[in-house]
């Protein structure tokens, strides 16, 4: 049988981490909703409470169906271990405050998800925990504050929602040269588009909310990295409770089955949308690494193999009102707080990514107002330039 490494990527969202948890002859991973899990031998019970071999004890701790589902994704990032939550910010939240501690020095980009400023913004400085965050293209401001001290570097890339790119394999090398461990969040590109630990990162996660369940009907996020960098991880996850249900699990697993053939449709209809809009009269601009006209294209077109399914952009009439005007009179889109669904999403960073902070707040990150936040579907892409187009008549 081929290795894990050696099979192309397509069937390993099909196979990856679900051979072992087959049971009774069932073609699909099976939904266990047991909370606990019984032992007739005592010894063997306290072996695999105590890690020395493999089982489940307590459903808040493991459980076989998310288990399938953290080794799927494990295998599809090239990773050692995974660890899940039940939200994209469940593990977020879980790695940061597993691996810092009081006296750290965290540096970082403005550009990151809302939920994840406001971690650095409000709650790890309440834990004496000190946040830099650099202007997310100036890569030279960002290794001189890694130079004056850091002990985790975190990035996003593609940004949420102006898709500004960074050079993971530079800026890693610099954290790690400062001795800082590095994570980066690749949820815009997923591992069909980039893959961050071959780029030298240390950890890579994912909302899997977005395009790995794709369907948008389950909650989850999900770690990689090394064991011991992960079992940090999952040791506060544990303990904080924010356990990845199993139904959440399976429904993932359905998704990711056919992650390939939905990032490959959503990379040619994105391009050619932003495409189009970079050259409608109505468009100011269009925020997509796929473009020549994006800052990050030469660095997107080197890390990355597709340019993903996200794009954002404005329109002339900059303003508010204009949002509020041209979302609603497109036809195949949901106006929704979602992205990386089957369906095409849309909405302004003030109702979807950037909900949690205020207007001066996301100013303050050079996101304007006026940004519309396109989520590029499955459907088919003429239908979609055709959409946008009638929606853009009169603007």
């Amino acid at each position: 049988m081929a290795t894990e490494k050696t099979i192309q990527m397509g069937t390993q969202c099909v196979w990856a981490g679900e051979e072992s948890y087959l049971m009774q002859g069932a073609t699909q991973v099976p939904v266990v909703h047991s909370v606990s899990f019984g032992y007739d031998d005592v010894d063997e019970w306290l072996a695999v409470a105590l890690g020395q071999r493999e089982g489940h004890i307590y459903g808040r701790n493991t459980n076989p169906t998310v288990h399938a589902f953290e080794e799927k994704v494990r295998q599809l990032e090239g990773a050692k271990a995974a660890t899940s939550a039940s939200t994209g910010m469940g593990i977020i939240s879980s790695a940061l405050f597993a691996l810092l501690s009081p006296g750290m020095r965290v540096v970082s980009v403005k550009d990151t998800y809302g939920g994840t400023n406001v971690i650095f913004t409000e709650f790890l400085p309440r834990f004496n925990v000190e946040i830099e965050l650099c202007d997310t293209t100036d890569h030279e401001q960002i290794e001189a504050e890694i130079v004056k001290g850091c002990d985790l570097l975190y990035l996003e890339s593609p940004t949420n929602p102006t898709t500004k790119v960074v050079d993971i394999a530079r800026l890693t090398s610099a954290g790690h040269q400062s001795g800082a461990i590095v994570i980066v969040d690749n949820t815009f590109a997923t591992p069909i588009n980039q893959n961050p630990l071959q780029l030298g990162a240390d950890l890579v996660l994912h909302s899997a909310t977005k395009f790995l369940g794709g369907h948008a009907d389950a909650l989850g996020g999900v770690i990689c990295g090394s064991k011991s960098l992960v079992d940090q991880i999952y040791h506060f996850r544990e303990i904080n409770g924010e356990t990845l249900h199993p139904m959440g699990a399976y429904l993932l697993l359905r998704g990711i089955k056919t992650l390939e053939l939905r990032i490959r449709q959503q990379n040619r209809s994105a391009l050619k949308i932003a495409q189009y809009l970079e050259s409608h009269p109505a468009i100011e601009q269009v925020f997509y690494p796929g473009l020549p006209s994006h800052g990050g294209h030469e660095i997107a077109s080197k890390q990355m193999s597709g340019f993903g399914g996200m794009l954002s952009f404005m329109l002339q009439e900059n303003s508010f009102d204009a949002v509020r005007r041209f979302v609603p009179r497109l036809r195949y889109a949901h106006a929704a707080a979602n992205l990386g669904a089957v369906e095409t999403i849309v909405g302004p960073p003030a109702t979807t990514s950037h909900v949690e902070c205020t207007a001066a707040e996301r100013s303050a990150m050079g996101i304007p107002e006026s940004l519309i936040r396109y989520s590029t579907g499955i459907e088919n892409t003429a239908d979609l330039l055709a959409d946008l187009e009638q929606a853009l008549r009169g603007f």
